[in-house]
């Protein structure tokens, strides 16, 4: 027998009674919040407050009892959900076992596994099943109040992270004897009806609470095409933005928008929409929408309760085990691909497919709380029943349809079998796999791979640079030179025979295509490191395309990151050195450096009382005056500056009628210095529209303002502008600047002498600025300081907010189709800075 001995431990080490703890209330979900809502740190979980409540509105909807939802960003970053359901019960649950007794909507707020979806008497479908979505919401606000609308009463409780404040305490008569009852506030009488949610996510759970627009507008968007007759309004109060999603023809429709800028190869959308019995009391509906294109990509959705699975199951099983049935016999028996003598797997069949597969059934199980993968087994059988008959039916009804769609499937079986081939070839070549990394690659000596990083760098000169300012314990180098191949228009066996692209994949060593293997990756981090010219955006967005087309798992792993080296270098008069990021940044720094020492006065009596705007306050001014001076000069293509200026400066436009037009004529004319700028409204197809003509040596430059300028974010930004400088400044205001003893006073009648003033002092504190044009002018030093010490550099992470908008972004950019990527352009011409010129 071994010794054994006594070993004391300390009271930090004790294990005894007292380390046992026991969470009350929401406080497990404040202690664990990515056990309940997905991580808190990268914005997932945050979002999925917002969509727990509104699928609790969605559930509504379901049940045939709301047909109106509006969500809106509030400027302070809250969220509001409104619906027009029957509301949440407000009254006493009298069988609640706390003191004193608690209203329903209270318990559904404020406990875990509390809700109204255990059963089928109050919701058929939903996708709540857990009783836990909007107490965590709860639990993970730093305060919310949840207003109920029902039986002509407007009810309404307050809470702060989870706890109820302000309770009210009433006392009833029962059978049993008065019993304290707490029941919700009365706001008054109403003839509206619906629950309404307004919450502030708590920071301290997510650190940063910046709602993001797309992720919310692409999951609203998806509800509408999964719940027809559901009108989602969606605003942001932030931005001056807003939608309405109100979509039809289900997921069929769904399909239509997602391929709308692809190339289909045939006519009807494959659609089916059918109900399974699967128990003697339980029905699955099962809806299938799917169309092939000519592209190379599969595009598939998959919905439980309106729920996206993410992660697939059961359904998206039964669904692709019918399809691969039925289209491998009908070729089959039709003789298709005789000649070819080739093995179809359900990678050919889905090739360029885009499908969406949609479930409503009673009580799904998921692996977690998030639902991102179904495993109800019974929904397998259904869909594949539903999908085996419904697609061999639609197969000989059209066999136009069915002829296109078999040879796009043969094609693609021959171009994987010339892929298998090419992948060989260029394996025993040394380019893939194991045989060896290439000699480009300048590697790294660790192995860990959670510590290392590889750079992608265009050009052999800033690769240079770059190899000798890396730390080559863990940083990585692989010049690439020229632009690589665009892959949205190349099958893989076109890419493996381009060297750029093979002798990337071997330095990854994750393989591509059905060998990719993310397991295999060498490096934790991928940043692609390029100039900040159009060249550059042109190669990082052709190694963005490879990535998102052919190695997804990349980037769905937050694997992948784009380099932002710095655009200036200053030198100060004291020879200290700051990099500077953008153009905005460097007005910030001139803007911080030249207010230092300078004061204004509004007015002459401000002067001689000596109020000045100094410090954070007169660098907000000059911000804002900027903010505004950009948009002018962006929309000066598009709108005369004359105007724009105008509405800067108080000119107020509305275009609801021709009245609103010309009232608002008037009003830019009234703030108008140009003369030779004439401005008039007109009707034009039915719109009211301003009118602006400018001479110009002889010649009228016209240009417009229409309803849709009035509510664009700039617009905001120019009315916000002319709010702050509106009466700014009176008769003897002036600047002040005191440095080393000596006393400037300007006299100043706009805003724009004081922008000139502060930006001509801020220049002084400056001895030399230096203008990168490219990553090759950069030092290895400077390479290293600015943009791959980890301590100093900044990086973007690339990641997918909305997965619809992304395949559309990279379809019409990348792709085949000329009028989607002209149209691309000129919607986003507005929004582009720093072309080359």
């Amino acid at each position: 027998m071994s010794e054994t001995q006594d070993v004391k431990l300390s009271a930090e080490d004790s294990y005894g009674e007292d380390a046992i703890q026991v969470l009350e209330g929401l406080e497990a979900v404040r202690k664990r919040p990515g056990m309940y809502i997905g991580d808190t740190s990268d914005g997932t979980g945050l979002h999925h407050l917002v969509f727990e409540v509104v699928d609790n509105s969605i559930d509504e909807a379901l049940a045939g009892y709301a047909d109106h939802i509006n969500v809106t960003i509030n400027r302070d970053n809250s969220i509001s959900v409104v619906d027009n359901g029957r509301g949440i019960p407000t009254d006493i649950k009298m069988n609640d076992k706390h003191e004193p007794k608690r209203s329903a909507a209270e318990i559904a707020l404020t406990e875990l596994h509390a809700g109204g979806k255990f059963n089928q008497n109050s919701y058929k479908v939903s996708g709540g099943l857990h009783g836990v979505g909007v107490s965590c919401v709860n639990a993970l606000s730093s305060w919310l109040k949840l207003i109920v609308r029902r039986d002509g009463v407007e009810h309404y409780l307050n809470f702060e992270k989870g706890v109820l404040i302000d309770r009210l305490i009433d006392k009833v008569n029962t059978p049993n004897g008065v019993v304290e009852v707490s029941p919700m506030h009365v706001s008054g009488q109403t003839d509206r009806r619906g629950t309404e949610v307004q919450f502030l996510p708590d920071a301290e759970i997510f650190g940063n609470v910046d709602f993001h627009y797309e992720v919310l507008s692409s999951r609203l968007r998806e509800l509408s095409f999964l719940n027809n007759g559901v009108k989602i309004h969606l605003a942001d109060l932030r931005k001056g933005k807003d939608e309405v999603f109100q979509f039809v023809g289900g997921v069929s429709g769904f399909v239509a928008y997602i391929n709308r800028d692809k190339t289909k190869i045939h006519d009807n959308c494959f659609y089916t929409n059918k109900t399974v019995q699967v128990s003697p009391t339980e029905n699955i509906a099962v809806e299938v929408a799917m169309q092939w294109t000519d592209g190379y990509s599969e595009n598939f959705s998959a919905y439980t309760n309106n729920i996206p699975q993410k992660d697939g199951g059961t359904h998206v099983n039964g669904l692709r085990n019918a399809m691969t049935a039925v289209l491998k016999r009908y070729i089959e028996e039709n003789e298709l691909a005789k000649k070819d003598k080739i093995d179809l797997v359900g990678e050919d069949i889905r090739e360029g497919m885009t499908c969406v597969l949609s479930l409503k059934m009673p009580e799904p199980k998921f692996s977690s709380q998030t639902k991102d993968k179904l495993v109800s087994s019974e929904a397998r059988g259904a869909v594949e029943q539903v999908v085996r008959d419904s697609l061999d039916a639609y197969l000989q009804e059209n066999p136009k349809d069915a002829k296109i769609i078999c040879t796009k499937i043969i094609d693609a079986a021959r171009a994987r079998e010339a892929a298998r081939k090419a992948r060989e070839t260029t394996r025993r070549k040394g380019l893939l796999g194991s045989a060896g990394l290439p000699g480009k690659l300048a590697d790294c000596s660790n192995r860990d791979r959670s510590l290392c990083e590889v750079f992608l760098v265009e050009g052999d000169s800033a690769g240079g640079s770059a190899k000798s300012g890396r730390d080559r314990n863990y940083q990585a180098i692989l010049p690439l030179r020229g632009k690589v191949l665009n892959v949205e228009k190349a099958r893989i066996e076109k890419m493996l025979s381009s060297e750029q692209i093979a002798t990337l994949i071997a330095a990854l060593g994750t393989g591509i295509g059905e060998e990719f293997n993310l397991d295999k990756l060498r490096y934790d981090r991928v940043i692609i490191m390029t100039d900040a010219d159009v060249d550059g955006a042109h190669i990082r967005t052709l190694l963005l395309t490879l990535f998102y087309r052919q190695m997804p798992k990349l980037i769905e792993g937050g694997h992948v990151y784009i380099a932002q080296p710095p655009l200036y270098k200053v030198v100060y008069s004291d020879n200290k050195e700051r990099y500077i990021k953008d153009e905005k940044e460097l007005y910030k720094l001139l803007v911080e450096q030249g207010t230092k020492d300078t004061r204004l006065y509004v007015s002459k009596e401000a002067f001689e009382k000596d109020e000045a705007v100094s410090g954070e306050q007169l660098q907000s001014y000059l911000m804002s005056y900027n903010d505004a001076h950009n948009v002018i000069n962006r929309f000066s293509r598009f709108v005369d500056s004359s105007v724009l200026t105008a509405i800067a400066a108080g000119a107020e436009i509305s275009l609801s009628d021709e009245e609103d037009a010309r009232k608002s004529v008037e009003s830019i004319i009234e703030k108008l210095t140009d003369p030779d700028v004439v401005v008039e409204h007109q009707i034009v197809e039915n719109v009211p529209t301003i009118i602006v003509k400018r001479t110009k040596y002889g010649n009228v430059i016209e240009t417009k303002i229409t309803p849709s300028f009035v509510e664009t974010p700039d617009y905001l930004t120019l009315q916000s502008t002319s709010t702050i400088f509106k009466n700014l400044l009176h008769p003897g205001a002036c600047l002040l600047n005191q440095k080393r003893g000596k006393e400037t006073i300007q006299p100043i009648s706009n805003f724009s002498e004081v922008i000139e003033f502060v930006l001509k002092a801020g220049k002084a504190t400056v001895k030399k600025m230096q203008r990168y044009k490219g990553l090759g002018e950069m030092k290895d030093v400077e390479l290293e300081e600015t943009t791959m010490d980890p301590a100093k550099r900044r990086l973007l992470k690339v990641g997918v907010e909305d997965a619809v908008a992304a395949d559309m972004v990279f379809t019409k950019l990348m792709g085949d189709e000329v009028e989607p990527r002209r149209q691309f352009i000129e919607d986003n011409a507005l929004l582009a800075s720093n072309i080359d010129t």
